[in-house]
């Protein structure tokens, strides 16, 4: 597992304001600084959230063993409740954790998280971001008289990830903070923000929704979790949104352009689209033909804004169910996702937002990972791109996917229009728009606002 990266640090009492709740050790600067974990009135030493998360389900440390640990984890079946009325109610304070990542006093740790332009790798803060929403809901559904949890937390949904205006420094502490804001029978919704320390204060820098579901202790059928109760008017509003949320979300999905035709104005689009293709043709009006079509000025093929990469899903990169950690697949679809939109801009690029990652189908150890980015729609200096995952097996060929990533990229300079050319492309383009529509505030270009893989 990775080390002790990321530590819990604040928790118990009442949702803390974002600036509050870091707890220090040695207050000698020549001595390493140590963090600490909060439960009750006692003071724990720093533990990492990929090791407290092993310790809640008595996972195996080594892939040696995984088989004996998941064997074990049969024993936990009659700890689950057979109806959610047989659980007690949490608040949303029960959840509540703090978690800082001290890139300003570990350098060896600070390596792990820099780009060569010396900005914060955004890849591995989907990763702790997917590690720390699991460990909330693990907090959510704890129960005081088992030391290992029966229930199997796993990520299903991001439902969206929006940046703020502010840089990210690699030589300054960033602290992520959240608690479960939305529960239904046998899934928990999740609100997170990460912070980054500015002097003495911790600034915003993204928010974040994630959906989890719970499952019984070997991962094989649903589980119900805890009821959730606000006690104030800005939970009941909290918890009101996650019931929106889940509805926007079905809503999203019945129009998907799987299931339905697009609408009356998206095949408006379409066709002005393909009349600017037409306009720019050298034949005449009355010849027109299809093959024909010459793109406009400033204007790429959507065909040809391709990249592709393929990984081997080691055991070094399983999470605690020994299935391939959720946080590695969003942090390689992103770098490849990275990549395709400089490619495509000829510049640096930076993300604005993720959004509507479905985790269809999870990856086991072993298999091989093919990632496909293609940018799918442009506007201005927005670059849309969508990451598609399939995995294979050395031992058979067919294909299955995973994973649909949904990115949205800022360039530094305006980018050139994408065209499809087939019906299948024209549907990924009104796709790629409803995502970058869906976006919730556009953001303004900043220099101080680059985050980069």
């Amino acid at each position: 597992g990775r080390r002790a990266e990321l530590m819990l640090c604040a928790l118990s009492k009442g949702l803390l304001t974002p600036g509050r709740g870091l707890t220090q050790g040695s207050q000698d600067p020549g001595k390493q600084r140590i963090f600490y974990i909060h439960e009750g009135n006692n003071l724990f030493i720093f533990v990492s959230v990929r090791d407290k998360l092993r310790e809640v389900v008595g996972a195996s440390t080594n892939w040696r063993d995984h088989v004996k640990a998941m064997e074990e984890r049969k024993l936990l079946h009659s700890f689950l409740a057979e109806s959610q009325k047989a659980l007690p109610p949490r608040r949303m304070k029960d959840s509540y954790i703090e978690v800082l990542l001290p890139l300003g006093s570990e350098p060896e740790l600070r390596e792990k998280y820099l780009t060569v332009q010396n900005t914060v790798r955004f890849g591995r803060i989907l990763e702790d971001l997917d590690s720390i929403g699991v460990l909330i809901c693990y907090m959510h559904v704890k129960i005081a008289s088992v030391k290992m949890s029966p229930l199997s937390i796993v990520t299903a949904l991001v439902d969206k990830i929006d940046m703020c205006k502010k840089s990210l420094s690699p030589e300054q502490d960033i602290k992520f903070c959240g608690h479960v804001s939305w529960v239904g029978k046998t899934s928990m919704e999740v609100k997170m923000q990460m912070f980054q320390l500015h002097g003495d204060e911790f600034s915003p820098v993204l928010d974040a929704t994630f959906v989890m579901v719970a499952r019984d202790s070997e991962n094989k059928g649903p589980a119900f979790v805890n009821p959730l109760i606000p006690e104030s008017p800005e939970e009941e509003e909290l918890f009101k949104q996650g019931e929106l949320n889940k509805g926007r979300r079905i809503a999203f999905s019945s129009v998907s352009l799987l299931k339905m035709a697009p609408s009356t104005e998206e095949k408006t689009t379409i066709h002005e689209i393909c009349l600017q293709m037409f306009y720019f043709s050298a034949v005449k009006p009355w010849t027109i033909s299809f093959q024909s079509r010459i793109l406009p000025p400033n204007a790429v093929w959507m065909e040809n804004s391709k990249l592709k990469s393929l990984e081997i899903c080691h055991p070094q990169e399983r999470n605690i169910f020994n299935r391939i950690f959720g946080g590695f697949l969003m942090r390689k679809a992103y770098e490849l996702a990275w990549v395709t939109a400089c490619s495509f801009s000829g510049s640096r690029a930076f993300v604005v937002a993720v959004d509507d990652i479905m985790f269809q189908k999870p990856v086991e150890v072993g298999s091989l990972l093919f990632l496909s980015s293609q940018v799918c729609f442009t506007q201005n200096n927005y670059i849309q791109v969508r990451v598609h995952s399939e995995v294979a097996s050395l031992q058979d060929t067919e294909h299955m996917t995973t994973n649909v990533f949904h990115f949205t990229f800022m360039s530094e300079k305006e980018v050139p229009l994408v065209f499809p050319r087939t019906y299948g492309e024209s549907m990924l383009y009104l796709d790629g728009q409803r995502h970058f529509n869906s976006m919730s505030v556009p953001v303004t270009l900043r220099k101080d606002y680059f985050m980069e893989p």
